[in-house]
């Protein structure tokens, strides 16, 4: 019997779901590592733009690995935990999960990447400005 505690599960709060397809695709059927990034810039933005209250933009990305392919038809979730809200940044961890298409078991998730994000707040000239207190 598994203990479910030691079963690996997403953190944070689902924030895109999306569906891969083959104009995604590098040379071998793999979803690009680029697209994953896209999608969670996306994430991570949409996650920093409710606590900023308004527009905000990456200006880091710390360190991620690839676990697995990503093949197409594998259905996408990103979920985002913000980590840190500083003066005028906000720390994002951001992971990516895959539900692969044609698997045994419909409901198993598998960790493709994580990496956390760093945002700032930008008034509407563009420039830095604080983010909101709570």
């Amino acid at each position: 019997m598994t203990d479910l505690d030691d079963i690996p599960t997403p953190q944070g709060d689902l924030t895109l779901k999306l569906l891969t397809s083959r104009q995604d695709t590098n040379f071998y059927g793999d979803i690009t590592g680029g697209w994953l990034i896209n999608h969670m810039d996306q994430a991570a933005e949409l996650c920093a733009s409710r606590l900023a209250h308004g527009r905000t933009a990456t200006v880091a990305i710390e360190a991620m690995d690839f676990l697995c392919p990503v093949r197409v038809g594998s259905v996408v979730s990103v979920f985002t935990q913000a980590q840190d809200i500083g003066r005028s940044s906000i720390k994002i961890d951001v992971e990516v999960w895959i539900r692969p298409h044609q698997e045994r078991n419909p409901d198993e998730l598998y960790k493709v990447t994580e990496a956390r994000f760093v945002v700032v707040a930008l008034d509407d000239n563009g420039r830095i400005r604080a983010v909101p207190g709570e």
